[in-house]
């Protein structure tokens, strides 16, 4: 399923400006209006003989432009400014249904676009400046661009009901962000990875996240805002929490004290993970990551 087809430049215009917040647009529409009308209200140059007329052709295609343009660029850029706020509203009420949802079936009943409304939502909520590139259609590209600090994110949405994503989906997103020198990626699905993809992404800067995994960033986003945790500290504050509220699960894992900021990210539910040894198995004695999630259910582990 392909983006919507741009039928005009004013299509264009107003998609660009329903990219940024409200009340930019509305700052935009307000700017270019004082301009235009500034220049349509110039007198225009007097000719008199041939050569004038090809001086001044310029300048009276420019006040033509301006003449009409004063009314109807602004109008381009309140409309992509209303946009913008519906927008934002929408994303606001799907992040907070879908938060709240039980399981990921809810997930599942919405489209593409509204998928990729409510990723972006989530990771907002979970401090880091997001962007819809606008590009790639539903089935490819980067879909969102996400920054903290000055490193920079890609992240990939498939929206897919019926099949699992597999490594070419990975494999794409990693050359994109070595050749644009990106600091990590996420595959974000509605649905599950194939053992290839995880594989694939395992050791690599590259975060699969399936349906259950996006539910838990959801709610966790939600419950830093209700809480108020500040965002823009949460993903680190974590892996701090974590290791201080689990001194005693009875499991075949024990914990081992790391650095919080060492602390990779789960490959099952993106939570901080914490190093622990193993008691048990072939494995027994060695040092691995397992989620900070354990007693959530989350099984979630890697190799240090």
């Amino acid at each position: 399923m392909a983006r919507r087809r741009r039928s005009s430049t004013a299509d264009d215009l107003m998609d660009l400006v329903a990219l940024l917040p409200w009340w930019g647009g509305v700052v935009l529409g307000v700017l270019s209006y004082w301009g235009l009308h500034a220049v349509a209200t110039r007198p225009l140059p007097v000719v008199q003989t041939g050569q004038q007329i090809s001086a001044a052709v310029p300048a009276m295609l420019w006040h033509g432009f301006a003449t009409a343009g004063q009314y109807l660029v602004p109008f381009i850029c309140l409309m992509g400014a209303l946009a913008s706020f519906l927008r934002r509203r929408k994303r606001a009420a799907l992040f907070e249904t879908t938060s709240q949802a039980a399981g990921t079936d809810a997930l599942q009943g919405m489209s593409w676009q509204e998928f990729e409304m409510l990723v972006g939502e989530g990771f907002t909520h979970r401090g880091y400046g997001v962007r819809e590139t606008g590009g790639g259609g539903a089935d490819g590209g980067v879909d969102l661009l996400l920054t903290k600090g000055a490193e920079r994110f890609f992240v990939q949405c498939k929206q897919w009901k019926a099949f699992k994503v597999g490594v070419s989906t990975v494999r794409e997103l990693y050359g994109v962000m070595a050749a644009e020198g990106a600091s990590g990626g996420f595959v974000v699905t509605s649905g599950q990875f194939t053992k290839d993809a995880e594989a694939f992404a395992a050791g690599r800067n590259i975060r699969l996240i399936d349906g259950a995994a996006l539910m838990q960033l959801l709610r966790d986003g939600r419950a830093n805002r209700t809480t108020n945790t500040p965002a823009t500290t949460a993903v680190k504050d974590d892996a701090a929490q974590a290791v201080r509220q689990q001194p005693a699960m009875q499991t075949d894992q024990a914990p081992v004290s790391p650095a919080a900021s060492a602390a990779p990210a789960c490959p099952r539910c993106a939570k901080p993970m914490v190093q622990r040894i193993a008691k048990r198995g072939a494995a027994a004695g060695k040092a691995f990551w397992g989620c900070s999630a354990y007693s959530s259910g989350c099984r979630g582990t890697r190799g240090t």
